[in-house]
């Protein structure tokens, strides 16, 4: 007789139990386990915020508390601080939530998964007009920033090859790399978390407040493992012109025989400018541009998570920053700087791709362009606000219309018609308004704004126009033209109370006070104030 017959799993089981149930001898419920109704637990006592509860709660409860807690946060469609992407069809929602628990570095046990990942790398190679979509190597991250980095990693990593190829020192002087100063901070991150000399060029009115290349040259030597060129500033929308700095990059490499790479810096810019500027050379038909990224979770339309890096072809990524897995169960390779990433957010961009197309995508575009131009033009007209962002004006020769359509006038609603740039309007006091009412602070229209549930920043430009302050908006795809008519109405309305009652300045700067101090609580676990190097741009201050 087999010997399993004489074995009970069952009782195997709960005899193997560390211990046995314990419950209340009059309700026979057990102790360990505890449930409220909702609000019954913390009705009357505090939620423990700095340590954890001795005893939980039941997940509706805990989920209520929590949801009601985090109402108290701002409306993510009224947020015209971020580029960030807040929303997505229901399609799209399902399926991120069908592929929540999937890691995407589970490449063996997800197949599919990988494969869609792929998909998407060959898919924005071919946008990006890469030599060959199908020999283009690239990956996901977690947003540009980590694509930022492995981009100049793997810049930094060429040149030193190249200067050991040369008999050459890599550590005296060492390496640099050149960026313009409105850089944003993952730039200059880089520089400082992998020991590279941050070369940042100064901005200017005249250089429309982006990099200057002319001016970038005076900063390139033969240690320079490249350059940064921003598409798309954070501060105010400016493409920043790639063509020129690499035109002056191959005459400085035919000169003395440095070969300088450019990566292009498209978090914003390369989601937008395939679809509205076709024309416009900044990618991989530049033979210098070695590397691009891009946020899939700005203008790529997917929620927040996913960010891509792509090199032209597979020379430009140093085989010694991939890793070679085995216990994943088959052989896979890695070169990430994180390791684990939910699957979820390059799932939603696959969708995206497959749901909005080319068409969908430049619909989207070109909407956000033209919605960015109607507030920039109320703005201006308001006589109160000087726009800085350049989107609503006219390029030279109005686009350089030809035949017929010259002879019929300029479709306003084309983007060649404009300058290009991302849809962000830039603004600030005009100088007439600031001379009639050198009392009123630029600051007091962020928190008014908020007031009204808008989310507006108000910071400073880039060093050396730092006595500059701007408030900005990102026009982002839900962001209709409904809701810019509203926003225009609101600014008109608290610069015309603050014109009226200007005497209220100091209930403003109470309100000011105020608002610093009710926020300090949320201070806990952050730095302190002085804590911090210090800043170089306005993203790198204490935030």
């Amino acid at each position: 007789m087999a010997l399993s017959k004489h074995i009970n799993p069952d009782r195997l089981i709960q005899e193997s139990q560390d211990k046995k149930h314990h419950h209340h001898s009059l309700t026979h419920t057990d102790v360990n386990k505890m449930s409220h109704p909702y609000g019954a637990r913390y009705g009357t006592a505090s939620i423990p915020k700095y340590h954890m509860p001795s005893k939980g709660t039941d997940a509706e409860s805990a989920y209520q508390l929590i949801h009601d807690e985090l109402s108290l946060d701002g409306s993510p469609s009224l947020n015209l601080a971020s580029f960030v992407h807040t929303w997505m069809p229901e399609p799209a929602n399902k399926l991120m939530m069908e592929n929540m628990s999937k890691n995407l570095i589970d490449q063996d046990e997800y197949p599919m998964t990988q494969l869609i990942h792929t998909r998407c790398i060959s898919i924005l190679a071919d946008l990006w007009h890469a030599p060959s979509s199908h020999q283009a190597i690239g990956t996901a991250t977690t947003g540009s920033s980590e694509a930022i980095q492995l981009g100049g990693l793997a810049m930094k990593r060429l040149w030193q090859e190249r200067r050991k190829a040369a008999g050459k020192s890599i550590h005296e002087p060492g390496p640099n790399i050149v960026m313009g100063a409105n850089a944003q901070v993952a730039l200059e991150k880089f520089a400082r978390y992998f020991e590279v000399e941050c070369r940042l060029v100064p901005v200017s009115v005249e250089s429309k407040y982006r990099l200057d290349p002319k001016k970038a040259m005076e900063y390139v030597d033969e240690n320079t493992i490249g350059v940064y060129v921003i598409l798309g500033s954070t501060y105010t929308g400016h493409y920043e012109p790639v063509k020129e700095m690499s035109d002056l990059l191959d005459q400085y490499q035919e000169k003395t025989g440095h070969n300088v790479p450019i990566h292009v810096d498209g978090a914003s810019g390369a989601f937008v400018a395939p679809f509205a500027s076709p024309k416009l050379l900044w990618d991989f038909k530049l033979p210098r541009v070695v590397s691009i990224n891009a946020s899939g979770h700005k203008f790529g339309l997917a929620y927040v998570g996913v960010g891509w890096v792509i090199w032209r072809s597979k020379e430009y990524l140093p085989k010694d920053l991939i890793f070679e897995l085995h216990y994943l169960g088959s052989v896979e390779y890695s070169f990430s700087l994180n390791f684990s990433r939910p699957a979820a957010p390059i799932i939603a961009q696959y969708f995206n791709f497959v749901h909005l197309g080319f068409e969908g995508y430049r619909a989207v575009a070109l909407d956000d362009l033209k919605n960015a131009r109607l507030l920039s033009r109320a703005l201006e007209r308001s006589g109160w606000y000087t726009v800085l962002s350049d989107i609503h004006r006219p390029k030279e020769g109005g686009a350089l219309l030809k035949g017929a359509r010259a002879l019929a006038g300029p479709d306003e609603e084309s983007p060649e018609y404009y300058e290009d740039g991302l849809p962000v309007v830039s603004f600030r006091f005009s100088d007439d308004f600031k001379e009639q009412n050198p009392e009123i602070q630029q600051k007091w229209i962020q928190t008014l704004l908020r007031s009204k549930g808008w989310i507006v920043p108000n910071y400073e430009l880039a060093p050396d126009l730092e006595n500059v302050q701007i408030l900005r908006v990102v026009v982002r795809e839900n962001m209709s033209e409904a809701l810019v008519d509203r926003l225009v109405t609101d600014i008109v309305e608290i610069t015309h109370d603050l014109v009226d009652r200007s005497s209220a300045s100091h209930a403003l700067d109470l309100l000011g006070t105020h608002n610093h101090k009710s926020n300090t609580h949320a201070s806990v676990g952050k730095m302190d104030e002085g804590s911090g190097s210090k800043p170089s741009g306005t993203y790198a201050k204490q935030c």
